[in-house]
């Protein structure tokens, strides 16, 4: 017996060598045909061959009496059940030929190796309208990039923090008024920054009241962090590797309480390790491990099946790679920091989650959605409402961009104009310093997961593009 001639469509997408393909769904058979690139003679057709490799996956879905749904995923050449139903782009108010544009931006960034590779996602009430996946997991090894290759988040942890903490908030555990001390004595003793003495010394002053548990969740609890070396707080809270996974998150709290703040609380907005604080907080109010936390009551109940603070091994073949600029102004692998293999004892609340970007999108369309997703209800929609809203006084974001404010563990556009950005007012986001991206956008009714490991300046370059042909894109 001959193969169905959609085997024969994988096969010549195979053949070519592409990173990117196109999903094509007859009834439920997922047909996966190569798009973009085709390497021949060791040589790399782009533009011109992209555009024919397209146009030969568009006559082979009518051949097949199939639809194109848009550029799509796994080069692991096995069906996949991904998280959200697909849909075609214009099922959805998306124009296909727009979508394009997202889509060669992209492919054009990992060809002109301004990033080893890339996975984005695209859903629009509730269904995936848009996924690329283009370049490798590392520029050593050449392994491609696939749908489900596992990134590390960094702080797109907070979020996932903050909803754990909503949810104790629910269930009556604290309010935001309440002082961290309530819950963490050992705050009672905190300090503030007051400047520096002629030999250096710190000097240090009285808290004008305590920390609230409002305060630790807008980033306005005046708390340090490793970001900003200029500080002597920041560089003595990162010589005593206050941050240590692998120390339990009792030592991170004993050590905070012996540093001053950088600033009396609710006066700044300044990024910190207050979500770690949080992370800590999960564990001692449910009386879980904070892992176990996370794992029993968000990422099963939502089907996040590859997001936890470690890489099984068995895993290891699907993590992307850190990548950087080197001093020739080319792309290099970064090999800083091998993955856990198992929980580690202080798993970071601020930035220690591993995860793929169909898991993450499923934890984005929870909040979008009030809370809920395929029956299951983690969250209120106030609930969600309260995280999404400012709650930020004047004073507090006079040191952020314009525009902005911020919720609980997420940022806000409040006013789009003034930030210089599309997005709708109400929109939130976060992202991870590897490069990793976010956000939701309530008012269109869209979600956008972007998955990069790559330090410099291209993540402000592709953050940016990505929302411009986003937005360009929706058409009703």
């Amino acid at each position: 017996m001959g193969s169905p001639p959609w085997a024969w469509c994988i096969c010549f997408g195979r053949l070519v060598g592409f990173n990117s393909s196109a999903a094509l769904f007859a009834g439920n058979t997922v047909v996966d045909c190569g798009v973009f690139r085709w390497i021949v003679g060791g040589v790399r057709l782009m533009a011109m061959n992209a555009r024919f490799l397209k146009s030969v996956c568009v006559l082979c879905a009518g051949l097949l009496g199939v639809t194109l749904v848009g550029p799509s995923p796994s080069a692991t050449g096995q069906q996949t059940s991904y998280s959200l139903p697909s849909a075609d782009p214009t099922e959805v108010g998306l124009s296909k030929e727009r979508l394009a544009r997202l889509d060669g931006m992209l492919q054009m960034m990992v060809d002109e190796r301004e990033l080893a590779g890339v996975v984005a996602l695209l859903a629009r009430h509730g269904k995936v309208a848009f996924v690329d996946v283009a370049g490798v997991q590392d520029i050593e090894s050449n392994r491609p990039m696939t749908r489900d290759s596992i990134f590390r988040i960094f702080s797109m942890t907070k979020p996932i923090t903050g909803v754990a903490m909503m949810m104790l908030y629910e269930e009556g555990h604290w309010r935001l008024n309440d002082p961290v001390s309530r819950y963490i004595p050992e705050f009672e003793t905190l300090r503030v920054y007051a400047g520096e003495n002629s030999d250096g010394s710190i000097q240090e002053e009285k808290l004008d009241r305590p920390i609230t548990m409002r305060e630790l969740m807008t980033h306005t609890a005046g708390l340090s962090y490793t970001l900003d070396m200029r500080h002597s707080v920041n560089r003595i809270f990162r010589d005593q590797r206050v941050l240590n996974s692998r120390e339990p998150l009792q030592a991170m709290i004993d050590k905070m309480a012996m540093l001053p703040l950088l600033a009396q609380p609710g006066t700044r907005w300044i990024y910190s390790s207050s979500v770690d604080v949080q992370g800590y907080l999960v564990e001692k109010l449910s009386g879980q491990k904070f892992a176990d936390f996370l794992k029993g009551r968000i990422f099963d109940p939502l089907g996040m099946t590859d997001t936890a603070f470690y890489v099984p091994p068995e895993n290891t073949n699907r993590l992307a790679l850190r990548h950087s600029v080197g001093a020739d102004g080319n792309l290099m692998l970064d090999s800083r920091g091998e993955p856990f293999r198992e929980t580690p004892p202080g798993p970071s609340g601020g930035g220690g989650l591993f995860g793929t970007a169909d898991d993450y999108l499923r934890f984005a369309q929870m909040l979008l959605n009030g809370g809920e997703l395929d029956g299951v209800r983690l969250l209120a929609p106030r609930t969600v409402e309260m995280m999404r809203t400012n709650h930020m006084s004047a004073e507090a974001t006079r040191n952020m961009r314009p525009g902005m404010g911020f919720g609980m563990d997420f940022m806000i556009y409040m006013d789009p104009a003034a930030a210089g950005e599309p997005n709708s007012p109400g929109s939130y986001y976060w992202l991870g310093i590897d490069g990793t991206w976010f956000w939701i956008d309530p008012a269109l009714d869209l979600t956008f997961v972007g998955m990069i490991q790559h330090q410099g300046r291209a993540q402000a370059r592709v953050h940016g593009l990505s929302r411009n042909l986003v937005y360009q894109a929706v058409v009703h």
